[in-house]
């Protein structure tokens, strides 16, 4: 039942996305290039330009990459000192070495679960979404795209970190976060042309 219940919720994810895009395209046509929003002209394939467009892509992905690999060491540090105080501490108390390394494992977990709540695995995010407002501003776009952009970059690090930690752990959450902060962006690009087409309605209907 939950493999069916986790396989609908992909589906009508993905179909809420296909449909999100559909209209965000419509309403890119209705407004016009000059309205819709700027920095969505830059894609994933000026990665692949062999210039400007990969040099940007590189340094971005590179400073992200950077982050998120500072707040997984860090939660590896802290996992195996508390590993090696509490085996040290169980063994000092006479428990055998195999009850001694279950009671440190137990205690290793505890202490990464603690430090990855501290706020650690915000740093990356705040990097990304920094850089997509910057990035959205550059291109010429408005305060209101820079923020929708960075929102969307903000809210899907955190969340596709916070998945793939959950699945497989620092690796998980390395490319949990990349991809994660990748599509929170286009959702809020997509987000923004929406509601620019809605105010365009809305205003069109007035004036007539």
């Amino acid at each position: 039942m939950d493999f069916q219940k986790k396989r609908v919720q992909l589906l009508l994810s993905i179909a809420g996305l296909i449909v999100l895009s559909i209209t965000a395209e419509k309403c890119r046509q209705l407004v016009g290039e000059d309205a819709s929003s700027k920095s969505g002209q830059f894609t994933f394939l000026n990665c692949f330009d062999m210039g400007s467009g990969t040099l940007a892509c590189t340094v971005k992905e590179g400073v992200k990459l950077y982050f998120y690999n500072i707040r997984a060491s860090h939660v590896e540090v802290a996992r195996h000192k508390a590993i090696e105080t509490a085996l040290t501490d169980a063994l000092s108390q006479g428990l055998s070495s195999k009850d001694a390394a279950k009671q440190a494992q137990k205690e290793g977990a505890k202490a990464a679960k603690l430090v990855s709540r501290q706020a650690k695995r915000i740093i990356g995010p705040i990097i990304s979404s920094g850089w997509d407002f910057f990035e959205a501003i550059y291109y010429g776009g408005t305060m209101t795209e820079g923020f929708m952009r960075g929102t969307g970059t903000l809210c899907g690090a955190y969340a596709g970190g916070f998945v793939g930690e959950q699945k497989l752990g620092r690796f998980g959450y390395l490319v949990g976060s990349q991809l994660g902060s990748w599509t929170g962006g286009r959702i809020g690009l997509m987000l923004y042309d929406v509601v620019n087409g809605v105010h365009y309605l809305l205003q069109f209907v007035h004036t007539e």
